[in-house]
């Protein structure tokens, strides 16, 4: 067979290989220095797999002096989702993933275009070059006969694929390709796989260490039928025009390696060090499974934002599950720069990490908590400005007033800080009682004129005016005079004497005041609040 001629045919406008050498040159990098990618399809939502991939690609690069780029993979422009783009890169921003190089943007351009179907002209030049080398081949069979091969394959309890002697127009002869073409057949080309699955190929993975493949044998497409290339065709082409040197990816692409390693090899191409990370696994009842597009909203990464975590939390926790070590090292360095914890490869797990989401809120809470109440008032006032009410936006309007309510929250004034914020969703709600007319969250203990009693005798000696020492000995007096103990020791010691004790009666100040049961200090709640609110409030819960 004329594979040249075969080849002109097929692919009469691509052009030749030669001069992409040139084009896309290897990079002039230190020694040592990690070239990593982050390649997202835009045909979903960004997810939380993908942030532990590019953190660690990130350390990987950064820390050895190399360069982090973001190709956008989108082949598959049937699938392809409007915004993804935006939104993947936006997400990455809002972590801390800062790139070199790559899609829109500012950086050294020499390997550009970062969108695949920017560069179909270098793809469609080496399918070109492989059908002249007889190393690739038209396929003519239509998506019914490749159905009804897979049920065949089925029935005979064979490996489902196009290999060997199911490959039907792996052996047509040079008419019935003619034939075909002439008679207008749509067409595919696909690799003509010399692998034998009888073989296997030790390979080295970065992370998982050596492990054993079978042969790839199977023929898989490299160019679909409207011109643009398959996954595994155009990321061999771009990774190794983009100079990668390490590629850290999910361990789900493990059972394409040895189609990868077979299309390094014939399109002569260096092939980059790879490591497959683990799985994200979560606890279900009794048994593991793997986070679930489906099943759990925390995979997205647009999770996370919309309720407000805190970037640098959900980064540490992300740490913690990507390197055995980075625990014990920042609880040592707590307020160090994550950029100087020294990330390992070799220190990433080889099996399903187990994704703890209450483990993340804890972190959260510690994290949050580290922050200034101007941190705090910026943390919060970004997310609210994207995500939050209009009567949640003016919360912001009074910024000494907010943080007042701020420095009270988180404690920042005292000896110990509070850790009662875990994102900024739920942070602006709990502050929203200083902001607007609470809605009671919990309920009083007491019973109606019990309740009532307690309100109108508090404000019958409330005053402003008063210090917080002087404050709480008008609440026992309302205490005592209304048949509670005012002391909590002479409560202990004789319960059945009293009605209840002076906790009792401050619960129900602080849930008239506030809707809620469980508060920072009333006494300066009610200070910010002020002397007209809070009379109104608790006249308004004298009437409920």
């Amino acid at each position: 067979m004329n594979y040249k001629k075969l080849a002109e045919k097929l692919l009469p406008d691509a052009p030749s290989i030669s001069g992409f050498e040139e084009k896309y040159p290897p990079r002039n990098l230190a020694k040592g220095a990690e070239v990593t990618r982050l390649a997202p399809s835009p045909t979903g939502f960004i997810h939380l797999g993908n942030l532990f991939v590019a953190i660690a690609n990130e350390r990987i690069a950064h820390q050895s002096d190399g360069v982090l780029f973001l190709r956008i993979e989108d082949t598959d422009l049937k699938r392809k989702v409007e915004g993804a783009v935006e939104s993947v890169k936006n997400s990455l921003r809002y972590f801390g993933i800062k790139f070199d190089e790559g899609a829109e943007i500012d950086g050294n351009n020499t390997y550009a275009p970062w969108y695949q179907r920017q560069r179909a002209d270098i793809y469609r030049a080496y399918v070109k070059d492989l059908i002249a080398r007889g190393r690739a081949y038209p396929c003519f069979c239509t998506e019914d006969e490749l159905c009804a091969l897979r049920e065949q394959q089925t029935t005979e309890k064979k490996i489902t694929g196009y290999y060997g002697g199911y490959a039907k127009c792996r052996n047509l002869s040079e008419e019935e390709i003619y034939r075909n073409i002439e008679a207008g057949k749509p067409y595919v080309i696909r690799l003509k796989s010399m692998g034998n699955p009888e073989h296997k190929i030790k390979f080295h993975d970065e992370i998982k260490g050596d492990i054993t493949v079978t042969e790839n044998d199977q023929d898989v497409v490299i160019l679909k039928s409207d011109g643009i290339p398959t996954y595994h065709f155009a990321h061999a082409i771009d990774d190794h025009f983009m100079r990668t040197t390490l590629v850290i990816r999910g361990e789900e692409w493990l059972a394409s390696l040895p189609i990868h390693l077979e299309l390094f090899s014939v399109l002569d191409f260096e092939l980059p060090r790879y490591g497959h990370n683990c799985s994200l696994m979560k606890q279900d009842g009794e048994t593991r499974r793997k986070l679930s597009k489906r099943k759990d909203p925390e995979l997205s990464l647009d999770f996370y934002r919309k309720e407000g975590y805190y970037s640098r939390a959900v980064k540490v926790y992300m740490l913690t599950l990507l390197n055995s070590n980075f625990e014990e090292w920042y609880l040592k360095n707590p307020e160090k720069p994550l950029e100087e914890f020294k990330f390992s490869v070799n220190k990433m797990g080889k099996s399903g990490a187990l994704f703890d989401l209450d483990k993340l809120n804890d972190i959260a809470k510690n994290e949050l908590a580290k922050l200034s109440a101007e941190e705090m008032l910026a943390f919060l006032e970004e997310w609210t400005n994207e995500y939050g009410t209009d009567a949640q936006k003016t919360y912001f309007t009074n910024k000494e007033y907010l943080l007042n309510v701020l420095n009270l929250s988180m404690g920042t004034t005292s000896k110990k800080r509070r850790k009662d914020f875990t994102t900024a969703k739920q942070a602006v709600e709990l502050i929203s009682y200083f902001f607007e007319t609470p809605q009671r969250s919990d309920e009083y203990r007491t019973d109606a004129e019990t309740r009532k009693q307690i309100l109108s005798a508090f404000l019958v000696s409330y005053r402003f005016e008063d210090d917080a020492q002087t404050w709480f000995a008008k609440v026992k007096e309302t205490a005592g005079a209304l048949g509670f103990a005012a002391e909590m020791k002479d409560y202990k010691q004789n319960p059945e004497h009293y009605k209840g004790n002076v906790a009792d009666v401050a619960e129900v100040l602080r849930i008239a005041v506030t809707g809620k049961a469980n508060t920072p200090d009333l006494w300066s709640i009610m200070q910010i609040l002020g002397d007209t609110e809070t009379r109104k409030r608790i006249e308004r819960a004298i009437k409920e």
